[in-house]
């Protein structure tokens, strides 16, 4: 059997026995992919109102030297968290209702960004050291996580992603809505890309704002990679994901460009950003070909119910902290592992506290008030019965027969 005919898209075959078992290595992943994150910020950027209000006092170059330079790169997680949450998204979507999907992405989201917003407004309004806090009504339009779409700030700069990762949840309720299907999620992908292109030309505004043009390329290829995982490759999935590569190529080159303007070094090579994309792509290629099913470390599932809760408080926090120990002696790279340690142990203490307890809390009301809204409906009248017919009995349009050679339980269905 060749590469690209493991199943049959739609076959009885992929539909009951479709790989929708947790995989490990995408803990592995998510984590690994927040570290990166982490260096970035730490390493290669720094934060502040200036370069001397930052983690360091100074630019990071001067403070790290050529390991800053590696750290300009690392925001590149980012990417691979996109493609990432389109797998997962899709895995765990299938055969579930849409009043299940927006659950649980409304109990994994909230509870953990909540305190994180709390958390960071006060540590900012304590140590204004790296930035000022919001005012509060701001904060408060934080918390509904669609403060961006009112132009409102970001408590924390690094929540920008979670809005990209809310419109693509909205976008796919619909699939869900339907019913999430091997040709629907195609279609989704196929529909996603053309927007995409055509809004990067148009400019209306309506239209990027649901397509997504830089970045919904990423959340493509995962979508089309859990298909590659549950009914094998073949070449219009591997099509999708190519596509869906040069795009993000694209959005990767001007991206590094800004990030490097940002950091003061336009000098910068692009070339490595691209590298860490595509080696992005290429683990994930790994993942849905099922090369790594075996993997099921247990440390990598805890490893992974961290990576949220550490990619909400790390970045201005974790400033605010290495500005205090640089200031105070600590060599820069102690200061790093300290404060990466720091930020891990916050992470499990929220997962341990906040989103443990308040999940299960936050499920129960929900199902709820889902129940009460559904038992709000009024029911159905059934049908009125048809007329007797006015002719003879003869008239009246017999029973259909089953289909000659009908198996027993297909004649039932007739």
């Amino acid at each position: 059997m060749t590469i690209f005919s493991r199943r049959k898209p739609g076959s009885a075959d992929a539909r009951t026995t479709g790989r929708t078992n947790r995989l490990a290595v995408l803990d592995g992943l998510r984590i690994f992919a927040a570290l990166l994150v982490v260096f970035h910020h730490y390493v290669g950027y720094g934060g502040g109102f200036t370069p001397t209000d930052g983690a360091w006092g100074k630019p990071p170059e001067q403070v790290f030297h050529r390991a800053s330079a590696l750290g300009a790169y690392t925001w590149t997680g980012i990417c691979l968290f996109f493609v990432i949450s389109g797998f997962v998204i899709c895995m765990s979507s299938w055969g579930r209702p849409v009043g299940d999907f927006v659950r649980s992405r409304v109990i994994r989201l909230y509870p953990a960004y909540w305190f994180a917003i709390l958390l960071s407004t006060a540590v900012v309004a304590l140590w204004p050291i790296v930035r000022h806090p919001l005012k509060p009504e701001q904060v408060l339009a934080n918390l509904t996580m669609f403060h961006m779409g009112l132009g409102i700030d970001n408590v924390d700069a690094v929540y920008w992603t979670l809005w990209y990762e809310l419109r693509f949840y909205l976008l796919f309720a619909i699939v869900v809505w339907q019913g999430v299907t091997y040709r629907r999620i195609v279609a989704f992908c196929s529909i996603w890309t053309v927007a995409g292109i055509v809004s990067t030309s148009t400019h209306w505004p309506v239209l990027e704002f649901f397509a997504m043009s830089d970045v919904s390329s990423f959340f493509v290829a995962g979508l089309a990679l859990y298909l590659v995982y549950r009914y094998g490759p073949n070449l219009m999935l591997l099509g999708i994901v190519g596509i869906s590569w040069i795009l993000s190529i694209l959005f990767t080159i001007n991206h590094q460009h800004t990030v490097s303007s940002i950091l003061g070094r336009p000098s910068l090579h692009v070339w490595p950003a691209l590298l860490m994309v595509t080696l992005s792509y290429l683990v994930m290629i790994v993942v849905a070909l099922g090369w790594t099913s075996r993997i099921q470390w247990r440390w990598l599932t805890f490893a992974g119910s961290l990576t949220y809760p550490l990619y909400l408080v790390h970045e201005t926090m974790g400033w605010t902290a290495l500005r205090a120990l640089y200031d105070h002696g600590t060599k820069p790279w102690a200061a790093v592992g300290y404060v990466t340690a720091g930020m891990l142990v916050a992470a499990w203490l929220i997962h341990r506290l906040i989103e443990r307890p308040l999940t299960p809390l936050l499920k129960r009301g929900m199902i709820t008030s889902i129940d009460q809204l559904r038992a709000a409906e009024p029911a159905r009248a059934a049908p009125p019965a048809a007329p007797a017919p006015a002719g003879p009995a003869m008239d009246a349009v017999p029973p259909a027969r089953p289909p000659h050679g009908a198996t027993e339980a297909e004649r039932s269905l007739v």
